[in-house]
């Protein structure tokens, strides 16, 4: 793989529609943030970063935890948290977790979607990197007229990092 990625140019604003990606290009930072209600625990870092190791690109984590707020006021020992934060039927390893890497995809320099943190969602990378897909849907209400959903790509054309056209527009009138 290559060492740096190129940065894409600012995505451009699509309205009414919602973004997601599936695969992300190596170097790409996301951030956990936690539901509302919840706060993240002291020191722990939000951010993650999609690495190149061995085993092809992986995302390096750093223990990210949400919890309850409301927990906070009675000052419940730390163990005692522990234990409601963990997500049913789902042993907790110190170990690394090596099975979502393995997802069909396995292309060396793309990392899959981030595994998921009890009370907590990703937010969409601010920065993006060549070979990024992203997907757009028009949200509800909006989709009154096709096509409601389509992708952009960033990549290099002709020496140019661009997003490849988006050929949709969220509306709400047929």
């Amino acid at each position: 793989g290559f060492l740096f990625a190129e940065k894409c140019p600012d995505l451009p604003t699509t309205e009414f529609a919602d973004v997601t990606a599936e695969m992300y290009p190596l170097q790409t930072k996301l951030y956990y943030e936690c539901d509302p209600g919840y706060d993240r625990e002291a020191g722990a870092f939000s951010g993650i970063q999609c690495k190149s190791e061995q085993q092809g690109a992986v995302w390096k984590y750093r223990g990210f935890k949400c919890f309850d707020k409301k927990n906070l006021s009675s000052m419940a020992p730390m163990m005692g948290l522990e234990l409601t934060r963990k997500p049913e039927g789902e042993p907790r390893s110190p170990a690394p977790q090596k099975q979502e890497d393995l997802s069909e995809f396995r292309q060396k320099d793309f990392c899959g979607p981030p595994k998921n943190i009890p009370h907590g969602f990703i937010r969409l990378p601010q920065e993006h990197y060549v070979g990024q897909v992203l997907h757009f849907k028009c949200q509800r209400g909006y989709d009154k007229r096709p096509p409601t959903s389509g992708n952009r790509t960033c990549k290099e054309v002709n020496g140019k990092i661009i997003w490849t056209p988006l050929d949709m527009r969220c509306t709400n009138d047929s």
